[in-house]
């Protein structure tokens, strides 16, 4: 099992500010800007810094790392940052790259002129019925404001389902959604997995930074025999909902 990265140890914040350097450098040779939301950018340096002490290469964070060997990971065409399809396809179709730390000028200027500070518009439910929310429970995906909607609805008593975090322990304690039942990060997926392996038959709604990684572990989870498993579209990036910290639940 892989060892916990403790994001305090000098270890890691040394190498989080190397990390910094090369964001930064990235955003020089490139001509990008960082997401104007602070969040994004700091998770995405972190879990690059994660994967360079796991891994020893700054894997992209929102893509689940491939392979055991290192020829295995080269193989499997693991995300390098900054990875080709950010490059040549993402960022110039979108203006941003997926996992929305490099932007273009264009983009950061359009989010910014539809931000209206001061102005929270009220978070509310869906109001789902019983028989629409047991309906998006058969669904492969969901959205953030759906999710939210079944939360509410679980806590009413009107469907069963678990809520699982597949990023890493050190973005579980820095925030996860309120009412997240596991953490099962991918990069012990296999052995996290076993503690939900008595709830094969039980409905289970996956989530991780932008829907990738969790994509990844439906398929997985899928094909181990688990009878409904549904993935978070964009994951927690795009929740509105409440945020929890800390190691506990």
């Amino acid at each position: 099992m892989i060892r916990k990265i403790d994001i305090e140890s000098d270890e890691f914040q040394t190498e989080l500010e190397l990390t910094k350097q090369f964001t930064n450098k990235v955003c020089e040779e490139h001509g990008f800007f960082y997401n104007p939301e602070d969040d994004v950018n700091e998770s995405i340096q972190m879990g690059l810094t994660r994967n360079k002490l796991i891994y020893g290469k700054r894997y992209c964070p929102c893509f689940m790392v491939v392979g055991e060997t290192q020829e295995e990971k080269d193989k499997a065409d693991n995300r390098l940052c900054p990875c080709t399809p950010a490059l040549t396809k993402e960022i110039p179709s979108k203006g941003h790259c997926h996992c929305a730390i490099f932007c273009t000028k264009e983009y950061v200027d359009d989010v910014l002129a539809q931000q209206t500070p001061q102005i929270e518009e009220k978070k509310h439910s869906l109001g789902l019925t019983k028989k629409q929310c047991e309906d998006l429970l058969l669904k492969p995906e969901v959205n953030a404001a759906e999710v939210e909607a079944l939360l509410e609805a679980r806590s009413l008593g009107f469907v069963d389902f678990l809520l699982v975090d597949t990023r890493e322990w050190m973005e579980w304690i820095g925030g996860r959604i309120e009412g997240t039942d596991y953490l099962v990060p991918t990069t012990s997926f296999y052995q996290s997995l076993e503690q939900i392996e008595n709830k094969k038959e039980t409905p289970i709604i996956l989530y991780c930074h932008s829907g990738s990684r969790s994509a990844y572990c439906q398929r997985i989870m899928l094909s181990s025999g688990f009878k409904t498993v549904i993935n978070l579209d964009y994951g927690i990036m795009t929740y509105q909902g409440e945020i929890v910290a800390g190691e506990e639940k």
